[in-house]
């Protein structure tokens, strides 16, 4: 499909739901189970014409390219794309860098140069904003030894000053680059021309060294960094417990503890940590009340939260209980991969309960398109349960009717 040809059915999907102007809230569960492309940017389309607000339009536009991105429709992405520098509010630098960052996302980083060279032409106003928009966009795009350069040419070719986000996405990139020596030289220059080192430019270094095997180095830092008053936040303990949740569960529950008395709130992250860590140690029972008592601290469980559960659930053969954590990942959109659910699936059959398994991979049909369900098809061909439509619906489709309509 040409550019052209590209555009003009871009924009008949975008004037095929003018009509119809979905909720901020259901525009964004639409765009988060929908699979279909073509039906995406008509989501997008929806919420881009009769919303205003920069949040949700960045983030339907996000999804929308991320669709786009995943069956390598670059056309499509650069029609998308460049269809909105003919929108009035281009010369508005925030909007003209969500353009940048959707190049990014998309790994098509030489657009979005070229996105941030144009912006003269465009009559926008080129800040700190853009230029940080570009240094992030070339991060996702993984070409991560290219942000140093564009660090030392962009100020003087385009007249932009760094600030502390800037540094902070250049450590990022040394620190993607497996060279967190490259990030400490940067975080000392930092502290020498009085540049604020924010929590996320210092947890990004901690987790490099400790990635890297420098466990000791990293204490120092975190030390360093609270003498001189560095604001320590849930991300960065959260890295502490990463690297320590392989061991004892105390030693989770502990820094989870301190975590609290810290003034700051264990996220879902921070549980699901203590969970893992139960989990490998055959601690189920424990693993199963952290889980249940997500809720009671806060906390939604993500689709990480699932598929851990769901995983150690199945390997300790308590296939009844993971069946009933599968069907609240349904009700909540995060449903785990193939893999995870393969076990639970396998596992069922061993137990005879057929319908329950013949119930999930109905589920599973509902929600994913065609093109991800050809392992399915394998898996329940293999099981024998391949099954005609006139089937009677199993508990799992059931339960989970409310949550797909």
């Amino acid at each position: 499909m040409s550019s052209s040809t590209s555009l003009r059915h871009l924009r008949h999907l975008s004037t095929t739901t003018a009509k119809s102007t979905l909720s901020i809230s259901k525009a964004k569960s639409k765009l988060r189970t929908e699979y279909d492309q073509d039906k995406a940017l008509q989501i997008y389309s929806s919420v881009s014409q009769h919303y205003s607000s920069p949040t949700l339009s960045r983030y339907a536009q996000d999804l929308t390219v991320r669709r786009l991105a995943k069956s390598h429709r670059f056309a499509d992405i650069e029609s998308f794309i460049e269809s909105h520098k003919n929108d009035l509010k281009i010369t508005q630098e925030p909007f003209l860098s969500t353009l940048i960052r959707s190049y990014g996302r998309a790994g098509m980083f030489d657009h979005a140069l070229r996105t941030f060279d144009q912006m003269d032409q465009l009559g926008t106003p080129r800040t700190a904003i853009s230029f940080n928009t570009l240094l992030s966009a070339c991060n996702d795009s993984k070409h991560f030894d290219r942000v140093p350069q564009l660090f030392d040419e962009m100020p003087s070719k385009h007249g932009v000053s760094p600030d502390k986000v800037s540094y902070g996405i250049l450590i990022k990139s040394y620190c993607a680059a497996d060279k967190p020596d490259k990030a400490m030289e940067t975080l000392r220059l930092m502290e020498e021309k009085g540049i604020e080192i924010t929590a996320v430019t210092f947890t990004t270094i901690f987790n490099a060294l400790y990635k890297k095997g420098n466990g000791e180095e990293a204490e120092k830092l975190w030390d360093e960094m609270v003498k001189k008053g560095v604001a320590v936040d849930a991300a960065a303990y959260n890295v502490k417990i990463m690297y320590v949740h392989g061991g004892s569960a105390d030693n989770v529950q502990a820094l989870i503890e301190e975590m609290a008395n810290a003034g700051l709130k264990p996220d879902t992250i921070s549980y699901n940590y203590l969970m893992t860590c139960y989990c490998r140690n055959g601690m189920m029972e424990e693993a199963f009340k952290v889980y249940e008592g997500l809720e009671g601290n806060a906390c939604n469980p993500n689709a990480a939260t699932f598929r851990t559960l769901i995983f150690y659930l199945c390997k300790s053969e308590d296939y009844d209980k993971a069946y009933e954590v599968f069907k609240r990942s349904v009700e909540v959109h995060k449903i785990p991969d193939f893999n995870t659910m393969k076990y639970l699936v396998e596992g069922l059959v061993k137990k005879k309960k057929m319908k329950e398994a013949k119930g999930l991979i109905r589920t599973i049909k509902k929600k994913f398109p065609p093109n991800v369900l050809v392992a399915w098809k394998k898996l329940e061909q293999g099981l024998g349960l391949a099954s005609s439509d006139t089937d009677a619906s199993s508990v799992a489709d059931e339960e989970a009717k409310e949550a797909t309509t």
